[in-house]
């Protein structure tokens, strides 16, 4: 092979390495402030039912509304990213739900909660899908999944320091005579506000308005993009009815429904478990809630170390499925210290149970509907994090506890595993740890 057929590969490598160094720390650093806004609100659970009346009830409604908002208003923000640029769409998208959070610190009724919850879903909506697409114009096939298991890497860390750095928040309360839950939604917003700024000075749009890649290197990055480009474009579209209709797709979406309703439960009800402990300060509640994603994480990383060349993933997706199901149902037994433990485990296995799920989606799905496919999945199947937070509510109003709502997401799981059984198989070749297709067109994942 000739010194100029060689030349094109080394620049492309030089300037996929140059927008890992540059772009993806920002990227990580908004994925991890986006979490921990989205999820803040299950610290002040009971903050808001004294301070504003919000019952459990109006509680899991309110923090369910945010994924319809982020689900009616997805695709058209990603539309206008392509049309407006990533460096104007992405940092819109952080300011004005940082706008958000500040304002949750006004709430003073229950409506007031429903309604800036919907908004934060629609200010947010776009931004994940957002930045895969983002990847989809930087990065061809073959670096698109590094950039994007790094990418996701800063919402697993998310889980880790919400709890701590909320509770610390809390601690303020009484602080210039505001209640702490206030001070916790002005300072975390303002700090989405700020580092929404700080985007707008790192993010580069477009490949040619780089200034840090020389013009080869732009020319052969632009050039391997646009050859992935053509592929996709190559492949015929297919309707969005018929994939609803579609076996392969209806399975996953059913999966990964399940997967959702744990998921988010978890997040948005597991302070409130943690409080009645007893005798902690708010900042020990936030660091005792960061142990299941701490484990969960450590699990998640460790088991894709042995399931990366497994020939088939089904049966690991099965196991962990049934620990979060055992988990859960367990959480319903014992003490508040024994919940924890048991919804540690459940955290394990919804994390490792993503971490499995999206690579089988990807190489499950034909290439024609990989990149719909998986789009109306995460879309359809991320509704989960309205009815599971709802579901919690209602239960833990209408009959005092949420014991209902565990044996439901047990139930789920144990559904999920059923349907793992159908999922399409597809052998994988010797070099199936770094060969698995990516998510074709920047098709959303799993958070």
């Amino acid at each position: 092979m000739s010194d100029a057929a060689t030349a094109i590969p080394e620049a492309e490598q030089r300037a996929v390495g140059k927008f890992l160094r540059r772009m993806l720390p920002i990227l990580v650093l908004m994925l991890l402030v986006n979490q921990m806004d989205r999820t803040n609100v299950g610290f002040v659970q009971n903050e808001l039912r004294a301070d504003v009346g919000v019952s459990a009830t109006a509680y899991g409604l309110g923090a369910g509304l945010f994924f319809i908002g982020y689900a009616l208003f997805e695709v058209p923000s990603n539309m206008l990213l392509e049309r407006f640029g990533a460096r104007v769409w992405l940092t819109r998208i952080m300011i004005t739900w940082g706008a958000v959070i500040v304002a949750m610190c006004f709430i003073h009724n229950v409506w007031m909660f429903y309604g800036l919850r919907f908004l934060l879903g629609v200010a947010e909506a776009g931004f994940f899908p957002g930045v895969l697409l983002y990847f989809t114009q930087w990065l061809p096939d073959s670096s698109r999944g590094r950039a994007s298991a790094i990418f996701l890497g800063g919402s697993a860390t998310a889980y880790i320091v919400t709890g701590p750095i909320t509770g610390a928040l809390l601690e303020l309360h009484g602080a210039g005579g505001i209640a702490g839950w206030r001070w916790m939604f002005a300072l975390e917003g303002a700090f989405s506000i700020v580092v929404g700024f700080i985007a707008g000075f790192f993010l580069v749009s477009r490949i040619q308005d780089a200034k840090w890649l020389t013009q080869e290197e732009k020319d052969a990055l632009a050039e391997a993009v646009e050859r992935d480009k053509e592929a996709r474009d190559r492949a015929p579209s297919v309707s969005r009815m018929k994939l609803i209709f579609h076996p392969q797709v209806a399975v996953l979406t059913a999966v990964f429904f399940a997967m959702a309703l744990t998921g988010y439960a978890i997040t948005f009800w597991l302070p409130s478990l943690v409080e009645e402990i007893g005798g902690l300060s708010p900042f020990q509640i936030g660091l005792l809630s960061a142990i299941p994603w701490i484990c969960a994480v450590i699990a998640m990383y460790t088991m894709s170390h042995f399931t990366d060349r497994a020939p088939d993933r089904r049966p690991y997706l099965a196991i962990a499925l049934v620990l979060s199901a055992i988990g859960t149902f367990l959480a319903t037994l014992g003490s508040p210290w024994f919940g924890l433990a048991a919804l540690t485990l459940a955290a394990v296995g919804g994390k490792c149970a993503a971490t499995l799920f999206w690579p089988m989606a990807q190489s499950g799905l034909d290439l024609k509907i990989a990149a719909p496919g998986l789009a109306l999945v995460n879309s359809i199947g991320n509704l989960g994090g309205f009815v599971s937070p709802t579901l919690f509510g209602y239960l833990k109003d209408t009959t005092g506890s949420t014991t209902g709502g565990l044996y439901t997401l047990s139930a789920a799981s144990i559904l999920a595993v059923l349907g793992v059984a159908f999922v399409r198989h597809t052998s994988r070749g010797p070099k199936a740890g770094s060969g698995d297709r990516p998510a074709v067109g920047g098709a959303t994942a799993v958070r």
